[in-house]
């Protein structure tokens, strides 16, 4: 992460008039291709950023004492919980793993050079997860040595990875899934670090964003038999819902000068939009599948999983999008003696706000109300480049 910028976050009245315009007008009509006669289908269910804070750590050890699960008193179950009904319905599920991990009793490290327990590693295969990127701007904060600890975890715990590598040879390897026949490449790559440059012995350690390294490491794919290439990049401006210009300008030059089929954003720690470019989906930024900044703003607590389906047509795949907005809730900090009211917030939880709304239980009408804003203000920023209408951009409907 970077120092924090400033952020203004948009009144009602703004959220509604967005919405109410975005709704009106795409910014581009979408044609169907003709359906292939047996062709083959798969879904992708891409999340945000998981960031384990030192918040999150000791609320896994409170879980532990509860559940008597996890390792080395520590259990992430219970707060990833939330999101398994959907992460465990798709065909291919990626995550983002931000950091890189220490060892199971620690010691683990927060903001600026992140060292979170492996134990994450475990309870995000539980879900659902099938892989995760691993190129961000803190994949080196604790050098070659956790890279290679952090690899070798996930290795353990059954989580395909890509963006980083233990050597050169392996940095050079094409990560190649098969789904459901079809055979799914992924690539990931992400902007250097300032606070810890890696090495220039050590450059192929992680993915440097370069456009013409990604069109040379698409190309070895295609040749590898790769049918699909799903691209996560770590790109942009932290806590700004609104893509950079930069990153706008790359999106354009992957999708016009590659043949990537789906581009996954991460790093704002926000929400940002989803839109076609050149016919592509490109998520620009999903936000924060799990964080606790130490200075939660409310919309870092908001996050999206974006729901992919690819069809096979006769001139190449078919991709729709859906989006499944979450939220992670954080319990308020009491001050000595003050007495807390029944209903609030007792721990840190990922919560799928479409499920929460649709199936409240007791929970109170200010509860309901949080997750009502956080639905109505994560659409307004996704479809704040105009993905609504002909692009077809829809929440994933709760049967799904």
């Amino acid at each position: 992460m970077t120092p924090r910028k400033p952020f203004r976050v948009p009144s009602a009245a703004a959220l509604t008039l967005a919405l109410a315009l975005t709704a009106a007008c795409g910014s581009e009509s979408a044609t169907t291709p003709a359906a292939k006669p047996g062709g083959r289908s798969f879904t992708v269910a891409a999340a945000g950023d998981v960031l384990i804070h030192p918040e999150l750590v000791e609320q896994a050890a409170k879980d532990a004492g509860t559940t008597g699960k996890g390792e080395a008193g520590l259990d992430f179950g219970p707060l990833l919980a939330g999101v398994e009904p959907v992460i465990g319905k798709a065909d291919l599920a990626i995550c983002h793993l931000e950091t890189p991990v220490g060892k199971p009793k620690g010691p683990f490290e927060g903001y600026p050079e992140f060292l979170v327990p492996p134990q994450i590693l475990t309870s995000l295969k539980d879900v659902g997860y099938d892989t995760c990127s691993t190129a961000s701007n803190h994949t080196f904060d604790h050098g070659l040595s956790a890279v290679r600890r952090s690899l070798d975890a996930m290795d353990e715990a059954g989580l395909g990875h890509t963006g980083s590598a233990r050597t050169r040879e392996e940095a050079a390897k094409t990560v190649i899934r098969e789904v459901n026949g079809v055979k799914v490449a992924h690539l990931s790559y992400s902007w250097e670090s300032f606070l810890n440059p890696t090495p220039e012995k050590q450059r192929w350690a992680f993915n440097r964003l370069d456009t013409d390294e990604i069109k040379k490491a698409e190309a070895r794919a295609r040749e590898r038999g790769a049918e699909v290439v799903i691209l996560s990049v770590h790109w942009g401006l932290e806590h700004y819902n609104e893509p950079s210009v930069p990153q706008l300008r790359l999106a354009e030059r992957l999708t016009a000068e590659t043949g990537v089929d789906l581009v996954i954003g991460h790093h704002a720690h926000v929400v940002q939009p989803i839109q076609k470019v050149n016919g592509t989906w490109v998520a620009y930024g999903l936000g924060n599948q799990v964080a606790r900044h130490s200075s939660p703003t409310g919309l870092t607590e908001e996050g999206v999983i974006g729901w992919f389906e690819f069809r096979e047509g006769a001139d190449g795949w078919d991709v729709s999008a859906r989006y499944v907005p979450t939220l992670v809730d954080i319990p308020p900090t009491a001050e000595e003696g003050e007495k807390l009211s029944a209903d609030v917030v007792t721990d840190h939880r990922l919560v799928d706000v479409r499920r929460a709304i649709a199936v409240p239980g007791d929970l109170s009408e200010e509860r309901i109300a949080r997750y009502r804003l956080a639905k109505e203000r994560i659409r307004g920023f996704l479809f704040n480049r105009g993905a609504p209408g002909g692009e077809g951009l829809k929440e994933l409907p709760l049967d799904k």
